[in-house]
């Protein structure tokens, strides 16, 4: 099953006991028909999604950002604190495509391809210097 949607907030890895790492995030899918009396009707889904292959893709998955998921979903039910019946959908990702980022992550690695730059620029300046020994 393939879902597209938002997240809605950053992704969060976390550490469980047995040295594995799961990485676990949300995202909300919106759809829209008309009904009987031709009103638009929008209606938005929220899927709690884990991904257990590898956790530096929590580094791409932040709030905003548009993803395509493959996978499978499945239903959870459980009762509250309170004692109220509560439900969800998740989702057990198997692939994500990451369609477009959020603000965040862009300046996050356009701020480190920056330095990246920066320090290779150096690198090549130091090795400059070495090239006016060299016969050709």
């Amino acid at each position: 099953m393939n879902i597209i949607g938002r997240l809605t907030r950053d992704a969060e890895v976390r550490n469980l006991p047995n040295e594995k790492k799961v990485v676990n995030f949300s995202i909300a899918t919106n759809d829209n028909y008309r009904n009987k009396q031709g009103e638009r009707i929008e209606q938005t889904t929220y899927f709690e999604c884990a991904y257990w292959i590898s956790p530096k893709v929590a580094d791409f998955l932040t709030k905003g950002t548009l993803v395509e998921l493959s996978g499978r979903a499945y239903t959870s039910a459980w009762l509250g604190k309170d004692g109220e019946p509560h439900a969800g959908l998740n989702f057990h990702t198997s692939q994500i495509k990451v369609h477009s980022s959020s603000k965040r992550t862009e300046n996050k690695f356009t701020e480190s391809n920056k330095k990246d730059k920066k320090e290779i620029s150096n690198s090549r300046s130091n090795d400059s210097d070495k090239d006016d020994d060299l016969p050709f």
